[in-house]
């Protein structure tokens, strides 16, 4: 089974620039300390880039969910 990434959001986008909000967005993050679980793929370790900052990710092996 694929890696999966658990993304918390720990810090609010209010300040941030509009395309770090639109990441979060799009990541399904839309509250402070939302967790959304999302498939390890290189366009989401790019939008986990963007907003590095605002965010904390743990792997998951297939085994957890």
């Amino acid at each position: 089974m694929a890696r999966q990434l658990r993304i918390r959001q720990v810090k609010s986008g209010i300040n941030s620039q509009r395309g770090q909000r639109e990441t979060l967005r799009a990541l399904g993050l839309r509250h402070h300390q939302d967790v959304v679980v999302k498939q390890d793929h290189p366009a989401i370790r790019g939008m986990i880039g963007k907003v590095r900052h605002l965010v904390v990710v743990e792997e998951l092996d297939g085994s957890d969910e």
